[in-house]
């Protein structure tokens, strides 16, 4: 497991929050101990989770925007400043919010999973683990 004093999401390898489903994705830790949020063996792990749930909205929804991805991903109705977040991640990315983003290139996604991590953690994304993340997520195909 992550370092116990880091904040949850790197805690528990879940960079971006994905929240305990039905779902039982690779790279889960033996114990999920947070009844919320999923725990990962690894930062890779937790990010490529994310890769995928943003290619599902990509695939599944239509959604490939970062106006899309974050009202979706922090809605208002959960008590989230969703558009503070948008804002947030474009100044982060450096892209306009309704810039359409392939799930499939990593000058995009990378990028936006680093911000949206930065936004959920508090914490600048570590490049090595998103990258490493991207390769698992690729070589899942």
């Amino acid at each position: 497991m992550c370092d116990s004093s880091l904040p949850r999401g790197l805690r528990n390898c879940n960079p971006l929050n994905i929240r305990r489903s039905a779902d039982l994705w690779q790279g889960l830790h033996e114990q999920q101990s947070d009844p919320d949020f999923y725990c990962f063996k690894s930062m890779a792990w937790g990010y490529r989770a994310a890769f995928i749930v943003l290619r599902t909205y990509n695939h599944k929804y239509g959604i490939n925007t970062i106006s899309g991805i974050i009202q979706r991903w922090a809605p208002e109705a959960d008590n989230n400043d969703t558009e503070e977040y948008i804002q947030r991640v474009c100044v982060l990315t450096g892209f306009a919010r309704d810039m359409p983003l392939n799930p499939y290139d990593p000058t995009h996604m990378g990028p936006l999973v680093a911000a949206m991590s930065r936004v959920e953690c508090g914490r600048r994304a570590n490049l090595t683990e998103v990258k490493a993340g991207w390769e698992l997520y690729m070589g899942s195909e």
